[in-house]
């Protein structure tokens, strides 16, 4: 679930880099880091934190050079431990060498043993080390970083966006099967590879596509170049990144994730239609599936949960107690706009259903006579192991439960979860290139002890195939 930029421009990059990690900050809220490179030294700064916490100005004026590298954290595998933040930094016969990653593997355990079997030393907890020592090793062997991408893609099982700098060359690569994101963009006089598109929105900079599944990419002094080194039979894009993980102003693979809550929204009303006095989103995840159902539905918009705006994504914070106790700080009932009222409530997802029932709670204590709460998610009924912290089946709502018992526990007056099929549609990507694991409990990737359908990967003895540009020409 973290967030991952790299940048390389004709200018100094820390700022830019840093104005990215703040358009990335809802990716990640434990720690930040920024690496960078002024084609001699290396330059960093990391620690625990939000963005605005790690970083100042004397901070960001002392990481030097035009290429470098940023990552906010939310830990997946690996645990809130200073040495845990990212890029992770290190020499390696001659080069320097800066890494961030974005997922999370699920042979993490596996590759670990078998390089500590080895002798190898770990500083860390986190895969994103393992995938610096499938690297390393293979250019020891090799010296070539594209026979150490192949590598890397050829043992890594799970999910992984990367991007990596090695002696001022910035690289970026994406899992065969394009579970997390990575994009590419332009900026005035340079380029920047990032999670979300919205990183280049935030440097005035142009979008210009999605790095491929599969895909390596390089940018370097004379411009940038791609190789496609795998290509699997089908992708699976996680679809919660859709649901509720990406901004809403976000592009993924080809779609404006806020059009597509705006339409999961509309499906929510056609169907389950009820008679209400207003659509209320929960601030702000919810909020562009309850445009959708109130344009669809006829019922009246309004916000009846006002948002605390200097409170984080209680999703992704560490315990349950965190959660529950930041519900009645983030979000204050609009009195005025609930008594005596019938309110369709609008949210993304229901987890573990405590979040639900306290915001419920909330909302009958300002007086709302009836609450439909519409979800812009079927039922989760099983974990993620490749990227999105989703607990265990036993505190999952939905395990076992079918939606009337979740309705009566969360105490709703009624409760429709968006159907699959409907989802698919919203989304306008077939269900078979999509990972929808923690929905149906079939994997993509085999998982010891899960139900999977792997797919199947071919790799490619390519070259590299395009030049994109020379920087500051603006053409391709």
């Amino acid at each position: 679930m973290c967030g991952i930029v790299g940048i390389r421009d004709a200018g100094g990059v820390s700022f830019s880099i840093y104005y990215a990690l703040y358009a990335l900050q809802h990716r990640g809220q434990e720690s930040a880091g920024i690496s960078t490179f002024d084609g001699t030294r290396l330059f960093k700064h990391k620690g625990q934190g939000l963005v605005a916490e790690v970083f100042d100005s004397a901070i960001l004026e002392s990481l030097e050079g035009n290429v470098g590298i940023g990552h906010v954290r939310y830990p997946t595998t690996g645990a809130n431990r200073p040495e845990n933040a990212q890029p992770f930094n290190f020499a390696f016969r001659d080069h320097t060498i800066s890494i961030a990653h974005n997922g999370n593997l699920v042979n993490s355990r596996q590759l670990r043993d078998e390089y500590e079997c080895r002798g190898q030393i770990f500083c860390s907890t986190t895969d994103t080390e393992l995938i610096a020592k499938v690297i390393t090793e293979e250019m020891s062997n090799s010296g070539c970083i594209e026979d150490a991408v192949h590598r890397c893609m050829r043992v890594l099982r799970g999910s992984y966006s990367v991007v990596m700098m090695i002696d001022g060359v910035l690289y970026g690569f994406r899992d065969p099967l394009g579970i997390k994101p990575l994009c590419l963009g332009r900026t005035q006089k340079g380029l920047i590879i990032a999670s979300e598109s919205v990183a280049v929105d935030a440097l005035g900079g142009t979008f210009l596509r999605d790095v491929a599944p599969g895909e390596l990419i390089c940018i370097d002094g004379e411009g940038m170049r791609s190789m496609q080194i795998a290509r699997a039979s089908r992708r699976a894009h996680c679809i919660f990144e859709y649901i509720y993980f990406a901004r809403a102003d976000a592009v993924l693979d080809g779609a404006l994730v806020y059009d597509v809550r705006l339409r999961i929204g509309a499906k929510l009303h056609e169907e389950a239609p009820v008679q209400a006095d207003s659509v209320c989103p929960v601030p702000d995840s919810g909020t562009a599936y309850a445009v959708g159902y109130s344009a669809r539905s006829g019922i009246p918009f309004m916000e009846s949960l006002l948002k605390n705006r200097y409170m984080g994504r209680t999703f992704i914070m560490s315990t349950q107690n965190e959660r529950e106790r930041a519900v009645r700080i983030k979000l204050n009932p609009i009195r005025k706009h609930l008594e005596n009222g019938a309110v369709v409530l609008v949210d993304d997802s229901i987890v573990r259903g405590t979040t639900s029932r306290r915001i419920i709670g909330i909302m009958r204590e300002a007086g709302a006579r009836e609450i439909h709460v519409r979800i812009g998610s079927p039922s989760i009924v099983a974990p993620c192991y490749l990227g999105v912290d989703m607990p265990t089946r036993e505190e999952l709502i939905a395990h076992r439960r079918d939606e009337e018992e979740v309705r009566r526990h969360i105490t709703a007056t009624s409760l429709h979860h968006v159907t699959i099929d409907a989802l698919v549609e919203s989304i306008g990507i077939g269900r078979e290139n999509l990972c929808m694991g923690c929905l149906t409990g079939t994997y993509p990737v085999d998982i010891p002890g899960e139900v999977s359908s792997p797919v199947a990967v071919d790799f490619l003895d390519g070259t590299y195939q395009t030049r994109l540009e020379k920087f500051g020409t603006g053409k391709e």
